[in-house]
């Protein structure tokens, strides 16, 4: 027959045991909500930088947005990747397929395989510059994404964080931006 004293020590044995994966179990989920998760590609719009299935590490802590920083946020229920292109206070034109930020050239490294941009003004969304929080958002395959152009602006309040680090497939894995 057990005795109760053997029985408590058995409870305290089991929720000491227990802690250590109730602590895992909170960190991770921490880490999750507030610091660094995984995001999936969804389509083509950001071909050839990336490529549907491929999964990314989402920096939720980083909100110091920069021009063509990569970034996910959400859009009707779904969430959306697409390259920051215009900043607030900046006026965006795109003409003869060149990028004109401020009426300055800005190039466009990161487009491949001859991607071209239809002409552009900012003012047809109804700006002359984009207001403060807001950021005019394009997909590298220009083409085929559903971007600023057809949703607007993009506030800050709905980025979700920015991302540059590909962790699969694994003939990807690494910084996708160098």
């Amino acid at each position: 027959m057990v005795n109760e004293e053997q029985t408590v020590d058995k409870k305290n044995t089991f929720l000491k045991d227990l802690i250590p994966y109730v602590v895992i179990v909170v960190v991770v989920v921490l880490i999750r909500s507030f610091i660094i998760t995984p995001v999936q590609v969804e389509g083509s719009s950001m071909y050839s930088t990336l490529n549907d299935g491929e999964i990314l590490l989402l920096k939720k802590y980083d909100k110091k947005y920069e021009r063509f920083d990569v970034v996910v946020f959400n859009y009707n229920d779904s969430r959306l990747i697409k390259r920051i292109i215009g900043l607030p206070g900046d006026n965006v034109e795109y003409l003869d397929n060149k990028l004109y930020i401020n009426g300055s050239y800005i190039k466009e490294p990161f487009l491949k395989n001859n991607q071209q941009t239809a002409d552009f003004k900012l003012e047809e969304l109804g700006y002359k510059k984009i207001p403060n929080n807001y950021y005019f958002v394009l997909g590298d395959n220009r083409t085929n994404s559903t971007d600023s152009r057809v949703i607007g602006l993009v506030s800050s309040t709905y980025i979700k964080g920015k991302t540059d680090f590909a962790i699969f497939p694994f003939n990807q894995f690494g910084n996708f931006n160098k």
